[in-house]
């Protein structure tokens, strides 16, 4: 059974180490996305910083991917952009799912992650009038 989302909630990124990040759901986006920096493909490796000095939940370590693809998307203003795209786990509602993410800069975005409507629509329905539902959900815990 599908669970009722809001607009907006956080979210854990356990292999990242990553807890109570702010998400934006986002139902005109196909892809979901991770704002993250420094990304560097080398000898088959895929390495990044999620997030940035900025955000207070940034840790500053160094992600490795051993798996990783290219996807082209395009973004809001209609440029098509080639982005990696990785797997991983999300924690919503304390349950797990897993997730594809395109890395993405979103320094200049509120949301540092974007849950599109490939994700959403396996998982969850979307109510715009309600908000942080998985979030005050695991507070009460």
């Amino acid at each position: 059974m599908k669970k009722t989302i809001g607009r907006i909630d956080k979210a854990d990124f356990p292999l990242f180490e990553l807890y109570e990040i702010a998400v934006k759901i986002d139902t005109g986006a196909y892809t979901s996305s991770i704002h993250c920096k420094n990304v560097v493909e080398e000898n088959g490796l895929l390495k990044c910083n999620f997030l940035d000095e900025e955000h207070p939940n940034y840790h500053g370590k160094e992600i490795i991917f051993k798996e990783y693809e290219t996807a082209q998307v395009k973004s809001s203003n209609g440029i098509v952009q080639t982005r990696y795209k990785i797997k991983t786990k999300i924690l919503l509602f304390d349950e797990e799912f897993d997730i594809s993410l395109t890395l993405s800069d979103r320094e200049e975005m509120k949301f540092p992650v974007l849950l599109g409507r490939t994700f959403l629509s396996k998982n969850f329905i979307v109510d715009t009038s309600l908000t942080n539902l998985s979030f005050k959900r695991k507070q009460k815990k």
